[in-house]
This record gives structure tokens, sequence and C-alpha cells, in this order.
């Protein structure tokens, strides 16, 4: 290695890409292809850097394994940034496989901890978990100690473990103070903002107000009958019943919980349940049926008894009855919120993050375009979506698998 490309180096660790760029900018060998590429990438140009990235691995020979596979590890961190998620996560294992054998453990543990991130991104929480719980950090540079604490505390905050996650965030500033770069320093204070900011409403006896993730965590646990807006579905202690893909039955329910301890009127349930103000009796009928099925479903956590006017939800023992909702309202919350990070999201991965279909995303993005909540950029392939960031509240608990229920 000669002194331009190991100074070039040393400026990309230190989170200097235009001190590296000085130095290699006109060179086109592999190795000064390779930190461009890790420049251009550190400066926002990640279509530029995938670029330079191929190109170094491909003017690496067949006995440069190790530097090839650093560039697959490059390339994949760049995909990870343009959220193209797409590519196989085989490659990138292989390329770990491959610098660990030849004792580069640190780029080893970078590529395992993209695989993570790529996996939280997924909202695949639990194999995340398990990932990271295999990493060997030991004796790590403080830069990768820092995004290991960060995708740890990523972890604890979508599994709603906010005592964890204060630790580990913790962990990464004192990771990313040794490191010694800002923009590194900058992520993990952001990170860390969510535990201080709102994170969901409740309504609890015709009472709302806001709450912090570590506050939904103690409503969650404290044995009251939560109708969860966020996960749509209802819950009380450890007993999860999911109503997401029976919509009806949860606007009943919610609206049920509203009004709780009271009762709530025939017709304005069949209102906010039906989406409809001409009442006549096959709407009357349906909501008996409605309600019958509501009742059967909410068995082991409340009852549903008919009164003079209505229906009344009666919870089982001594309990409350809270209404937990997301801090913006609409199908779209858990689309806006993957969008809330600023990054410019294709809509495929997308469609991936939230398991739904392409089609689906597509019809969801261009109603929010037409609001002027989301902007696109691009065409056909390259067309990427973006929003501003929803600021004032944190969107953990809209993202997918935010609550991951045992």
């Amino acid at each position: 290695m000669d002194s331009l490309i190991a100074a070039a180096a040393r400026a990309l660790v230190t989170g200097d890409p235009l001190g590296a760029l000085k130095r290699v900018a006109l060179r086109e060998d592999p190795p000064a292809l390779a930190l461009r590429g890790i420049a251009m990438a550190q400066l926002g140009e990640h279509t530029r850097a995938r670029e330079l990235l191929r190109r170094a691995a491909r003017g690496f020979g067949a006995h440069e394994e190790r530097a090839r596979a650093r560039c697959v590890v490059a390339e994949a961190e760049v995909a990870l940034a343009m959220r193209d998620l797409r590519g196989s996560p085989r490659t990138l294992a292989a390329a770990a496989v491959t610098l660990e054998a030849r004792a580069d453990r640190a780029n080893a543990l970078h590529a395992r901890l993209i695989a993570v991130r790529r996996l939280l991104l997924l909202g695949r929480i639990d194999e995340a978990a398990a990932a990271l719980a295999s990493l060997d950090t030991q004796g790590a540079p403080p830069s990768l100690l820092a995004v290991a604490e960060l995708a740890a505390a990523e972890v604890a905050l979508r599994l709603l473990h906010t005592a964890v996650a204060r630790a580990a965030f913790a962990r990464a500033r004192e990771a990313a103070e040794r490191a010694q770069v800002p923009s590194l320093r900058a992520e993990v204070a952001e990170a860390r903002a969510a535990l201080d900011r709102p994170a969901a409403r409740s309504i609890q006896a015709g009472q709302e107000q806001l709450l912090r993730l570590d506050e939904v965590e103690a409503l969650l646990a404290s044995g009251a009958l939560v109708i969860d807006g966020c996960r749509r579905g209802l819950r009380a202690g450890s007993t999860w019943l999911p109503l997401a893909r029976r919509p009806l039955l949860f606007a009943l329910a919610r609206a049920l919980a509203e009004a709780w301890p009271g009762d709530v009127d025939r017709n304005l349930l069949i209102t906010c349940a039906f989406n409809t103000r001409h009442l006549d009796e096959t709407h009357r009928a349906r909501l008996r049926v409605e309600i019958g099925r509501l009742r059967a479903l909410a068995a082991p956590l409340a009852r549903i008894e008919a009164s003079a006017r209505g229906f009344a939800l009666k919870p089982l023992g001594d309990h409350a009855v809270v209404v937990l909702l997301p801090p913006i309202e609409g199908d779209q919350a858990s689309l806006l919120a993957l969008l809330a990070d600023g990054m410019a999201w294709s809509t495929s991965a997308l469609a991936l993050a939230l398991g739904d279909s392409q089609r689906t995303v597509q019809r969801a993005l261009v109603e929010l375009e037409a609001e002027g909540r989301v902007r696109s950029i691009g065409l056909a392939r390259a067309q990427r979506w973006l929003s501003p960031p929803l600021t004032g509240f944190t969107t953990n608990l809209l993202l997918p698998a935010a609550l991951t229920l045992a």
C-alpha cells in the first residue's frame, strides 16, 4: 500500500471524505477506485459510489480476495443507504467469511452489522436480535462498537425494552466519542432522542395524553385492556388478539373503548364501523352480527354488554380500558414512518419492509404525493420516494413489527 492510499484510508476512517479525495481523485487503480467510492458514499453520492466500488472489485485480481470482499461490503453499505434491499444476503455473508478467514476481523464485523441493519429495516426483529447476539465485538474499533450498540438499541426499542435501549445508547455514545467521528456522534444523539419524544397517544375515560416509549411499555405491562391502534389489536397482559385483518371489528372495539366506562349508541357504532349516515334495518342487523363476532373474539379479555341505547365494553377483572393511538392517524402511517428517516426509498424496498405488494404500496404513494406528503425523484426503476421528517415525536411504534408480542 503506497503512502497516498494509506493517507486516504486514514482520512475516511476519521470521516474526512474530501481529504481522501484530494489524494486519490485522479487515480484509476483498484485501491484508489475503492477509496473514491467510499468517499463518494460518505458525501451522499450513492449511485456514483456504487459504480466506483464495482469497478474496483472487477479490477482486483483473483489472488486479491480480501480486497474484493471489502468492495462487496462497501457496496452493501451503499445499497443499505440507498434503501435498496433487493440484494441477496448470501453475497454479504460470503464476503464476511472471506474476511474472517484472512484475519480481517474489523471488516468481517462490519459486514455482519450491515446484515443486522438490513434485517431491522425489513422488520425482522427476532432475526436481527439473534444475529446481533452472535457477534464478537471484543477488540473492535470504536466506530464499529458504536454501530453495534446502535443496532442493539434499535432492537430493544422495537421490542419496547426501553431500559435496555437506554443502556445501549449510553455505550454507543461512549464509543462514538472515542471514535471521534462527528457524523457518528450526531447519529447516536438523534437516535437517542427517540426515548424523549412522544411515541403515541392514549385515551382513557375520555382523557387524552401523549406517551413516551417507556410509558407505552409501562402501560402494556400494567394489565390494562389496551385497544392498540398502532398494531391493530387487543391486548391485556400477555394475551394478544390481532385485528389488523378485521378492520370493522377493530373500529367497533375502538369506539367502545373510547366511550368506556360508558356505553355507545347503536347509531353511532353503525356510523363509525360502516361509514354511513343513512341508517336502515339492514345496518342494525349487520351491527348485531358484527358485535356478536367481536364478543366471541374478545371473550378472553372482556365482555360486550347490551344497554338500553347501545353496547358497552366491560373488561374482565378491575382493569382499566385504554386506547393506544399512533401519533399520526391514517392507513399510510407505517409507510410515512419508514419514509421519515429522510432516505430515498424505492417502491420495492418499501413493499419488502411493509410486507405488502408493490402495487398496493405504489397506490398509497400516489395518494400521499397528491396530498403533498411525499415526493418522488427519478423515473421508472430509478424512482425513489422521500418525505419530510416527522418532527416532534418518534415513529418507532409505526415501523414494521414494532411490537413483537409473545
